[in-house]
């Protein structure tokens, strides 16, 4: 390995865990990020990991501040940014849905005005392009669920895992947009500046992948 540590961008929350546990199988111990500790710089032998908001991963590996990251392929097919995706961790698993109201059913044929609420305005828009749809499109950040039930929107782009949240609040999935999980993502420029680490880190991720997890 080199001198030098790799720069690892980590979310906070599930999926540090999550990566930490396949990273231990491939030989990197990334036990001191697990602790209580409020630091969001951590010293993991040759890696140097960064604590950070999931939405902000993308940014600081597209910018150079990070070497290497974790991020989920909703936030990066959002941000649209040029970096390389080698592994799909297969953590994270969850799917970016369209849902509305139960009691208020819309009719796609019709030519009325519909608003669409959601985190991710860029891939929202994609997907109404795909289906040939017209439709404003609202930026929201937290509570999307909120949006049909208060007048706001028609309809609402989000991820989730089981749809339990949308059953509470009277919703309905009508479609999906596509399968969402974590990937390894790699700023292109470190590919080639720090080839041997990234190159040793990579080949020991896809084997224990490939092996999958302890019994």
């Amino acid at each position: 390995m080199s001198s030098t540590p790799l720069r690892f961008a980590l979310p906070k929350g599930r999926i540090l865990e999550e990566t930490a546990a396949i990273f231990a199988r491939a030989g990197y111990d990334l036990g001191p990020v697990l602790g209580d500790s409020r630091k969001l710089v951590h010293e993991c032998g040759p890696l140097r990991v960064l604590v950070l908001r999931s939405s902000d991963i993308p940014t600081y590996v597209a910018h150079g501040a990070a070497d290497l990251g974790v991020a989920g392929s909703d936030v990066l097919d959002e941000e649209g940014r040029d970096l390389y995706e080698p592994l799909d961790l297969g953590i994270g698993r969850c799917r970016m849905i369209v849902a509305e109201r139960a009691d208020a059913r819309l009719d796609d044929r019709s030519q009325m005005h519909v608003r669409y609420a959601t985190k991710y305005p860029r891939t929202t828009r994609e997907y109404l392009r795909r289906k040939g749809l017209t439709a404003e499109v609202i930026k929201l950040s937290g509570a999307i669920e909120l949006g049909p039930l208060t007048g706001l929107c028609d309809r609402i782009v989000d991820i989730t895992q089981t749809g339990e949240t949308l059953r509470q609040n009277g919703l309905v999935l009508i479609d999906t947009v596509g399968e969402v999980s974590s990937r390894l993502v790699v700023n292109p420029a470190a590919m080639k500046l720090a080839a041997a680490p990234l190159g040793e880190l990579l080949g020991r991720l896809e084997a224990a992948l490939a092996a999958g997890a302890p019994p």
